[in-house]
């Protein structure tokens, strides 16, 4: 009897520790929870409370310099949740069925890969459907089926009024991409925000976009907002007027309608853009509004390539147009004098080598401003030879050759200014007279954008004076001066008012201005030669300069010429009080 109590006693004392010891485990328990953790599980129970709502702002509009629009906003509605209740299971699947029924097809996998690619916080509202007019939100809410976790909220659409017009210069936007969203500064973009992908609308991007804004509010059991807790409003971005006129652009596209190429015209002064046109051009607003993967793959693979901005990434050969910038260097570096003759016969015999003249009769004796006028090959490629190749070089460095020209506007192309050194790398092969020869008539391995033989033609139309092309105030330098003889550019100065007045560009003077410029016909391995006009007006006092490239025109003088009057004529015509906006702004 007595072991039998000493065995209860003993169990008894075993099962007080065990209730001793998981008390003791519940009160240290209570004390990590309660005490210890208290303040991290207060803060989870009010999160779990708290929505943050998300107020996109408006991006700032953009202007030509008479006031058009060219980008502006749309107002339209997008599908809100928050990841805490789209994750429950057949949301997706729910949603894809019920936009089917109303006309807008999405996949379910596609609903979940927009959702995830935005998810930062369980609490933070993200875009589910973008992009919905006001029908279309109505009676998706309408319906009986429609989830009531999910909400409608007004948000902008980015539009284009002047579409294929400007489309090359405003560029366009696009929801931001997972690498751009990684590059980007923390807090200043969230998942499916729209951000520029090119043109103004990405160089700008920082003052266009302007600051969101975000609510904080308190909701019950149901998910139904109970009160605001804190509202930080949306800024709207910076609005920002262009230089570029679209009344002259717009006459610019309709000139190139027929064709491949480009059109830029600009202030001489102040490198103010009026124009930049490029063609065949794109309409900007479905890729803005989104396009599928298969309409953009058909947009790359475009034989015709009209997303390329002709106007600053596509390079040509300058052809004659080049001549204006040898003559003065020979000038400058006395190689000739504005009386030095030579006779051409229709070619320049070379031991390599036979170079013609465009004529093939030739021109007979020719002095610098006749053979400007007439377009002489013979005696550029004299003067070529007594130059040589590196005091050319010089002088094409000087007018800002061989770099971009700095314009407000991603993706310019720097061109190709090749020499000896070039020539040795690339080829393996050492620079010959024939090299320095078809690089005197702006051939062989010199290739511009038109942006940048507009930018030379300015420097002597001014002067002297190198501008920095520019479609925004903000973006004006002052020019740099190049060290250039006066007397000595008054001397292609009027040979390149000959070239119009009585020689092979009469045809841009036809408008009722008077030009200065000169033609060009560059060949093309591809196909037809290109045409190429670069111009100048007025011709006595100079204030706007343009350049046409027509892909396969053939002959400067009947393409691209005619072109370059019309443009400068137009501009000159229709002034606006926005004409040094650069200067003023």
């Amino acid at each position: 009897m007595l072991e039998m109590r000493d065995v209860l006693d003993s169990r008894l004392k075993i099962l007080l520790c065990g209730i001793l010891t998981t008390m003791g485990f519940l009160l240290a328990g209570l004390y990590f929870f309660q005490v210890t953790q208290g303040d991290k599980y207060v803060r989870l129970a009010t999160s779990n409370r708290l929505r943050m709502v998300r107020f996109s702002p408006a991006r700032g509009e953009i202007y030509d310099r008479n006031g058009v629009p060219l980008a502006v906003n749309e107002a339209t509605f997008s599908i809100m949740g928050y990841p805490l209740d789209l994750d429950k299971p057949g949301m997706f699947w729910r949603l894809s069925e019920l936009l089917s029924a109303h006309g807008i097809p999405m996949q379910a996998e596609d609903l979940e890969e927009a959702v995830k690619k935005q998810r930062s916080a369980p609490y933070r509202m993200i875009q589910v459907i973008p992009n919905l007019t006001l029908i279309q939100m109505a009676d998706l809410v309408a319906d009986p089926e429609f989830p009531p976790q999910l909400f409608p909220m007004p948000v902008w659409r980015r539009t284009y009024p002047a579409g294929v017009l400007a489309a090359n210069i405003t560029g366009y936007v696009g929801e931001i991409s997972e690498g751009e969203l990684l590059e980007s500064n923390p807090g200043d973009y969230v998942g499916g925000d729209l951000v520029g992908k090119s043109g103004v609308e990405r160089f700008y991007e920082e003052d266009l976009r302007g600051a969101a804004g975000e609510e904080s509010i308190e909701i019950n059991a149901r998910g139904r907002k109970v009160r605001a807790i804190d509202l930080r409003a949306p800024v709207k971005g910076r609005d920002i007027r262009l230089t570029l006129d679209l009344g002259a652009q717009k006459l610019a596209m309709d000139l190139l309608s027929s064709y491949k190429g480009a059109v830029v015209a600009m202030d001489v002064r102040t490198g103010a853009v009026l124009v930049s046109a490029s063609s065949p051009t794109y309409d900007n607003n479905p890729l803005a509004w989104g396009i599928s993967v298969k309409e953009w793959r058909e947009m790359m693979e475009d034989m015709g390539k009209s997303m390329l901005d002709r106007a600053i990434a596509g390079i040509y050969p300058p052809a004659s147009t080049f001549k204006a910038l040898v003559a003065l260097a020979a000038l400058e570096e006395g190689v000739i004098t504005p009386s030095t003759t030579f006779t051409c016969h229709g070619a320049l015999e070379l031991p390599s080598r036979t170079f013609r003249c465009w004529r093939k009769g030739g021109h007979g004796s020719q002095n610098l401003t006749g053979a400007l006028q007439n377009s002489c090959d013979v005696y550029f490629y004299q003067v070529g030879m007594r130059l040589e190749i590196d005091r050319l070089l010089k002088w094409v460095k000087k007018f800002g050759l061989g770099a971009p020209t700095g314009i407000d506007l991603p993706g310019e192309l720097a061109g190709n200014v090749a020499g000896p050194e070039w020539k040795k790398t690339r080829h393996n092969d050492d620079w010959r007279q024939g090299d320095t020869v078809n690089y005197s008539i702006g051939q062989g391995f010199l290739l511009l954008t038109p942006l940048q033989i507009a930018r030379v033609y300015a420097a002597i139309a001014n002067d002297g004076y190198l501008v920095k092309p520019h479609l925004y105030s903000r973006s004006f330098q002052k020019p740099s001066g190049i060290e250039v003889n006066l007397k000595k550019l008054r001397v292609v100065q009027k040979g390149l008012k000959d070239v119009v007045s009585r020689g092979t560009g009469y045809r841009a003077g036809l408008y009722g201005v008077t030009v200065a410029g000169k033609t060009g016909t560059a060949q093309n391995s591809q196909g037809k030669d290109h045409a190429l006009f670069a111009g100048y007006a007025p011709a006595e006092t100079p204030q706007y300069v343009a350049v046409a490239v027509v892909e396969e025109g053939e002959h400067g003088s009947s393409a691209a010429a005619p072109i370059v009057g019309q443009v400068l004529a137009h501009i000159l015509r229709h002034p606006t009080v926005a004409a040094h906006a650069s200067m003023n702004d």
